[in-house]
């Protein structure tokens, strides 16, 4: 198999994979209730959203990607740059780079989290390695937790085309608290 060969067929793995998810997870996007969020870990509600129980979130409908997988401590997104997201020299803008990263990032440390528990980014590193335009149809960003405590949780993160090129990398540094009461 040529490497041409193996990258449309990764792509069309990837594709299907993708399919299925968005077969599966019908809700609209939106935000979860505090009803609905009460007593889950945060693997349940990463979970939740991969079945369709809970919504999506919003941004993933506006900047073309998804959750596609999620295990404690890990997630990954598959995302499709588009046209909407090119910058004026004609590669996808940092931001679009950035957004992708930073939910694989959270939601990686979001997946690993007790019921109760929650966090915020205190601090999010990118570095964009290579241009990326919407003819590499699609990537992936996958989130590992690197360290998980009471009060701080760090990650990494790694952008990959199908033919397995780096395009960007990231690490975060979250803030641990406990989930406010809703009033």
């Amino acid at each position: 198999m040529t490497a041409e060969e193996g990258t449309a067929a990764t792509l069309a793995i990837w594709e299907a994979e993708e399919s299925a998810v968005r077969a599966r997870g019908s809700v609209a996007p939106g935000v979860a209730t505090s009803a609905q969020a009460a007593g889950r870990s945060g693997i349940e509600l990463m979970r939740a959203q991969l079945t369709g129980e809970l919504p999506r979130a919003p941004i993933g409908a506006t900047l073309d990607f998804l959750l596609l997988e999620v295990e404690p401590g890990r997630a990954l997104f598959q995302g499709r740059p588009g046209l909407a997201h090119l910058n004026p020299l004609g590669s996808v803008h940092g931001g679009w780079f950035a957004t992708v990263l930073d939910s694989a990032l959270g939601c990686c440390v979001h997946a690993a989290l007790p019921a109760g528990k929650s966090y915020t980014t205190l601090e999010l590193k990118a570095n964009m390695i290579r241009a990326l335009s919407p003819r590499v149809g699609l990537v992936r960003a996958e989130g590992r937790v690197i360290h998980l405590g009471g009060q701080t949780a760090t990650a990494d993160a790694r952008l990959v085309g199908p033919d397995g090129k780096l395009y960007a990398h990231a690490s975060t540094t979250c803030l641990v608290f406990p989930t406010p009461n809703p009033k």
